[in-house]
């Protein structure tokens, strides 16, 4: 998906780091939607202390200090956006809120992060790379290490594409819609199977980004009054449902231990990742998303 170079970005919920640290005793706080931990943020959240959940990591010698990370001067137009993968997330973000301001009354812009190597948190404490991107919902923020696109292609066999990384920042923003709805606490309820609240919780974020992938071609961006991006081809739309294929639960766990094992899914099937991002995108009904009320997950 090619972004229009007339539109402008806007970085101003954005912001930047790299190498951040934490000092001694602090517990880990992190989350994913997409290749991780989200009911450790979800558990944040609630007010559970994540040290509980996860073991604890040695302290980084950076003693809680982030240095200066990438420089958003360099995002201007969707040009910048269509050769510079960091300008991408950030224009890719502000599709998103021009598609959901429409789609929700009350709907408030996340804050976007860009790091490297690890990140220190305001609400959900540290997070190292290793978990892929994230939404903390006590920040209100998805965070992006960049560097995952390419794990995305190396190590889960996605087929990359610009369309591939957006959906990936339109997951983390399903996440934020869910919070803004007050419904990201269910992943809670029975948080791992394949009928599980984690696993409905996930698979509404893809719905979700399907919506977005249904609109963004035809939102125009306030100021500028052109349309985000120019329409999706067929290759965009097969490389967002190979990245969704890349991170289903199945897919990892074989390629990990040789064997799935359903009882222990937390973001639901390559089957029903696809399934989900394609009823949104062939929709753009944001009610169809409502994966807690069917029996039929895919």
């Amino acid at each position: 998906m090619t972004f229009n170079e007339g539109m402008r970005i806007d970085t101003s919920t954005t912001s930047t780091s790299s190498g951040g640290g934490r000092g001694p005793g602090r517990g880990i706080a992190v989350g994913g939607g997409l290749g991780g931990l989200l009911i450790v943020v979800v558990a944040l959240f609630l007010g559970v202390d994540p040290s509980t959940v996860l073991p604890q990591q040695p302290p980084m010698d950076t003693q809680g200090v982030e240095a200066p990370g990438f420089d958003l001067s360099q995002c201007q137009t969707g040009k910048d956006a269509n050769e510079i993968v960091q300008c991408r997330v950030v224009a890719t973000g502000n599709s998103l809120d021009g598609v959901w301001e429409q789609l929700m009354p009350g709907y408030t812009r996340p804050q976007i992060e860009l790091f490297t190597s690890g990140v220190e948190t305001e609400g959900c404490g540290f997070a190292s790379s290793d978990v892929g991107p994230f939404y903390c919902p006590v920040d209100k923020t998805a965070y992006f290490d960049t560097g995952f696109f390419d794990v995305l292609k190396t190590q889960f066999g996605s087929s990359g594409g610009p369309l591939a990384e957006e959906y990936v920042v339109a997951h983390e923003f399903g996440h934020h819609i869910q919070n803004l709805e007050g419904v990201l606490g269910r992943a809670q309820q029975d948080p791992t199977g394949p009928t599980g609240g984690g696993v409905r919780t996930e698979l509404q974020a893809d719905c979700y980004a399907g919506i977005w992938a249904h609109y963004a071609s035809i939102t125009k961006q306030e100021g500028t009054d052109v349309p985000f991006l120019e329409p999706l081809s067929d290759k965009d739309i097969a490389d967002a449902l190979s990245a969704a294929s890349a991170v289903g639960d199945d897919r990892i766990q074989e390629a990990a231990t040789g064997r799935v094992s359903p009882e222990s899914w937390t973001h639901g099937s390559s089957t029903q990742r696809q399934k989900w991002f394609t009823t949104g995108y062939q929709t753009g009904d944001p009610a169809r998303c409502d994966t807690f009320a069917t029996n039929n997950l895919g």
